[in-house]
């Protein structure tokens, strides 16, 4: 199901308007992912290192994250130099290693991880429910949001009912083989937690109705801006701006 270890502390990015992380966090992100120089990527690159250290997470948590994400960026590491070709190519026996393949294997990966350390450091200090206020109060459609919110609550639904019928499955000795009664009990299984899931969202939206229900979530809290979501935000942008200068003045 979904976690989130990251939300709770009491750092500078804790405390921040979720508006301010989103709007930051997205700007930076979008500097990093188009930028095609070297060396604005890895300032980038250490800059969201900065931010992702600021936030104090769990070492372990943030290893697991990153060793997660970096299984795809070791795969274009061994596969672009090999593969990609171009001007400037090193002879290794039976094999043809392209310079420039790996140039761009490296900028994707210094640019992935910059994105992640980004995405933790402000995104993932505040909860999916206060993320989701926040791109309302940010004038994205209402209807969007309320599709956000709604399904992240019905997830825990549909695994709260699987488990449910999983449970019941096993106090009647059911035991998973490769067999074909397993595949039909495991179809069954899976098409009853969607019908039950379903039901029990409609009798939710039912009592969500009778107590006045107009499309709107309201939280229960409503953060204000403070002088330091100002500072925070300025910086974020500040930042990103003389990161994409640099990246239109030095393509390479």
């Amino acid at each position: 199901m979904i976690s989130e270890p990251f939300s709770s502390g009491s750092t500078l990015f804790h405390c921040s308007d979720a508006r301010v992380k989103v709007i930051g966090g997205t700007v930076l992100s979008l500097v990093l992912a188009t930028t095609t120089s070297f060396a604005v990527a890895m300032i980038g690159f250490l800059f969201t290192s900065l931010l992702l250290l600021i936030s104090r997470p769990s070492p372990g948590l943030i290893l697991k994250r990153i060793a997660t994400v970096n299984i795809f960026t070791l795969f274009l590491l061994f596969s672009l130099p090999l593969t990609y070709g171009g001007a400037d190519i090193v002879q290794l026996q039976y094999f043809q290693i392209s310079l420039d393949g790996m140039r761009i294997a490296c900028l994707i990966a210094i640019k992935t991880n910059g994105i992640l350390f980004c995405f933790l450091a402000l995104l993932a200090t505040s909860s999916t429910v206060s993320l989701g206020h926040a791109l309302e109060r940010l004038r994205l459609p209402r209807k969007l949001v309320f599709l956000l919110l709604f399904s992240y609550r019905q997830l825990f639904v549909i695994h709260q009912e699987y488990l449910r019928l999983h449970r019941a499955a096993q106090l009647r000795a059911f035991t998973p083989s490769n067999s074909l009664h397993t595949y039909r009990t495991y179809s069954h299984l899976f098409g009853m937690t969607l019908v039950k899931s379903w039901n029990r969202a409609e009798r939710v939206h039912q009592a969500m109705i009778l107590r006045g229900f107009d499309g709107r979530l309201i939280p229960l809290k409503q953060p204000q801006l403070r002088k330091s979501d100002y500072l925070l935000l300025a910086s974020l942008l500040l930042i990103s701006l003389i990161l994409a200068g640099f990246s239109l003045n030095n393509p390479v």
